[in-house]
């Protein structure tokens, strides 16, 4: 009961961002308390350490045995920032009481911080595996999906939230009202720019192969405005809620200060968080696209760019123009994330929901369904729509 208070009064701070990603599990200490942010927080470093390690750099290039070199380095750093989290955790709670004056723990203690720890990496370790069994095995991304059900479990409760505070009088009909139509429209504006691509042309070269002739035609490659989709977010949020949540179990005034610094709707935090996503959007879009390789393909298979010489210069176009889109990208992002925590700061809305966690449902449910419409029309299924197609599907 105390804890539930103190979470009752964390609404819209970073405690109550913390605990929409865990699905409520925080507020209630649950096994899964910590979530999936320590594997994201682990993959985050690991992902920076190939851009410096020479040896994590051969693993990645090594093919299916070096990415599983690298899944279980990111395992084992799962667990120790489970560990390190769940310390904390555990030795903050010891000291804290509720605003009632209750104690959060009424028997402290070594036996306590070491059951506290173990039993919070337990969960976050079964939330990783249960998340790679459904990317290997199942449909999307596993951890997306987690990170989503988690959003989505807190939703019902925000809903009759705001309803029973609009029957008292505490929020005004049309605060909710304008709170709807905002939403919907953020709902269209991230549809329809997760749908948004710029197309370069590529033409084939025609060539004599025995007595056939193969080559002259003309396609194009898409480059995505968020080629990195959900993840910047993800991963923005996941390094700025470490230490801010730290601060918030500690009673040093330093750490206090540096608590209020990284609270949703500060200007220093919403600096920091932009930084962030604009520093994601550029580097995953560098991990996961790479145009030297993609111009090196198309001249190896006499594709070449209008205009454009085959080659190096290929890639420093395609690079160009990806560096641009990716920005505007990156901008979009930054707005749709930074929006609900002014919202919550000038309006009193209780609850935090809209901004990164809307543009992950929205998100992981796009991909979700056009993967599994991928695999209907792959087995000659009509998917989803039988009017009209979803965006990226084929043929």
């Amino acid at each position: 009961m105390a804890l539930a208070e103190l979470f009752s009064r964390a609404a819209g701070t970073i405690l109550g961002f913390f605990n929409m990603f865990s699905g409520g599990a925080l507020s209630r200490l649950t096994i899964f308390a910590l979530g999936i942010m320590p594997y994201i927080s682990s993959s985050i470093i690991i992902q920076l350490m190939t851009m410096v390690s020479p040896t994590l750099a051969r693993l990645k290039k090594e093919g299916e045995q070096g990415q599983k070199k690298i899944t279980q380095y990111t395992r084992y750093g799962t667990v120790l920032l489970s560990g390190i989290q769940g310390s904390g955790i555990a030795v903050a709670l010891e000291a804290m009481t509720s605003p009632g004056g209750t104690p959060i723990v009424p028997t402290p203690g070594w036996s306590f911080r070491m059951m506290t720890v173990l039993t919070l990496t337990a969960g976050t370790c079964f939330l990783m595996w249960l998340g790679e069994q459904i990317t290997e095995r199942g449909i999307g991304n596993g951890i997306s999906l987690i990170i989503f059900s988690g959003i989505v479990a807190g939703t019902p409760a925000a809903i009759f939230q705001s309803m029973d505070l609009m029957g008292t009088g505490e929020l005004s009909v049309l605060v909710v009202l304008f709170l709807m139509v905002l939403m919907i429209f953020v709902v269209g504006a991230i549809v329809f720019t997760e749908g948004g691509q710029r197309r370069i042309p590529i033409q084939y070269a025609k060539r004599m192969v025995g007595k056939k002739m193969y080559g002259g035609q003309s396609t194009h490659l898409p480059l995505k405005v968020n080629t990195s989709g959900v993840i910047p977010p993800i991963f923005a949020s996941s390094l700025i809620m470490f230490p801010a949540s730290i601060g918030q179990f500690t009673t040093h005034p330093m750490m206090q200060t540096v608590s209020g610094w990284l609270t949703p709707g500060n200007l220093v935090y919403s600096l920091i968080f932009t930084g962030l996503i604009f520093f994601f959007c550029y580097f995953y879009t560098a991990v996961i696209f790479n145009p030297v390789d993609v111009a090196e393909n198309f001249k190896k298979y006499g594709g070449y760019v209008p205009g454009i010489r085959p080659g190096a210069k290929t890639a420093e176009y395609i690079d160009h123009i990806l560096s641009r889109i990716t920005f505007y990208g990156a901008i979009y992002l930054s707005l749709v994330c930074i929006l609900p925590d002014y919202l919550i700061k000038y309006f009193n809305i209780p609850f935090y929901f809209g901004g990164t966690s809307l543009l992950i449902v929205v998100g992981v449910s796009l991909d979700t369904m056009q993967q599994i419409e991928s695999h209907l029309v792959m087995r000659n299924y009509e998917g989803f729509v039988k009017k009209g197609r979803l965006k990226g599907r084929r043929g």
